[in-house]
C-alpha cells in the first residue's frame, strides 16, 4: 500500500471515530428526548446514524433504543458520575 493510500485510510478511520465518539455523547440527550415522547427534536441524520449503528430501531411505528443503545448511554451515566467523583 502506498504512503498516500495508507495516510488516506488513517484519515478516514480517524474521521469515522470522532463521528462515533460524538455521537456516543450526543445518544444520552436523544434517549432522555425519547423518553419524555420529544423525539421529533432529534435531528433526522442523527436518527439515521444511531439506527445504522444498531443504537435505536424502529418500533412498531416508534423508535426505541436498542440493547447496545441502552448499553451505552449506561456507560455514559457512568463516566459522567466518575468524572464528577474526581472533582
Amino acid at each position: 500500500m502506498s504512503k498516500a493510500a495508507k495516510g488516506i485510510l488513517e484519515a478516514s478511520l480517524k474521521e469515522e471515530a470522532e463521528r462515533k465518539e460524538r455521537l456516543r455523547q450526543a445518544l444520552p440527550a436523544a434517549a432522555e428526548l425519547l423518553r419524555t415522547r420529544q423525539a421529533g427534536l432529534i435531528a433526522a441524520r442523527e436518527i439515521e446514524e444511531f439506527i445504522a449503528l444498531n443504537w435505536l430501531e424502529w418500533h412498531g411505528g416508534s423508535l426505541k433504543l436498542t440493547v447496545t443503545g441502552s448499553n451505552i448511554v449506561s456507560q455514559s451515566r457512568a463516566n459522567s458520575i466518575k468524572l464528577a467523583d474526581q472533582r
